[in-house]
């Protein structure tokens, strides 16, 4: 097995919202993701990002200020003692795992195929770079992948639990340190 990985993007903007429009498509219904595809590539041919819409009546979640963010890892050792330390630093509310993925990237000039444990992390969209950095600091890649993308909607509770099981660290401005 390879530790090189591919170079991951993280995305901002209307990138984000079209690349999850092609990314994940089993989310929304196909006459759903075209019809809003106008408004993205509008909003990144304009060089603006899309207009955040005001908190739903009543949630009081403001879009796009939770995140799922998503780290690929060699096998599930790694993955759950990276799982565990970032939400022990309360850099992320929670994290799934999901084995056995297959990966197939170019490295280095190379066609690559790895089997990997895909991490799902939920957090603060303030905490990605936080998050990116830490995932950076103990990965055995060469090149993590760390994308993240923002939550639009979802359930208010969790959303909420996401965010004040994470507050700590938002309010400080820093993650705290190693241990």
């Amino acid at each position: 097995m390879s530790w090189g990985r591919a170079p991951a993007v993280l995305l901002g903007g209307g990138a984000t919202l079209l690349l999850s429009f092609l990314w994940m498509p089993a989310l929304l219904p196909v006459a759903s993701r075209l019809r809003l595809l106008p408004r993205a590539l509008l909003s990144m041919a304009s060089g603006s990002p899309p207009s955040q819409p005001s908190p739903a009546s009543g949630s009081g979640y403001v879009p796009g200020s939770v995140s799922a963010a998503f780290v690929t890892c060699p096998n599930e050792k790694v993955a759950k003692e990276i799982a565990r330390a970032v939400v022990e630093k309360r850099l992320a509310a929670c994290v799934n795992l999901i084995p056995q993925i297959s990966s197939i990237y170019e490295w280095k000039g190379n066609i690559e195929e790895d089997s990997e444990v895909l991490m799902m992390i939920k957090t603060q969209s303030s905490l990605v770079p936080a998050l990116t950095e830490f995932v950076r600091s103990v990965h055995p890649y060469e090149v993590a992948e760390v994308i993240a993308l923002p939550v639009e909607q979802g359930n208010p509770p969790y959303l909420h639990w996401v965010r004040q099981v994470t507050e700590s660290v938002s309010d400080s401005g820093t993650a705290p340190s190693s241990a």
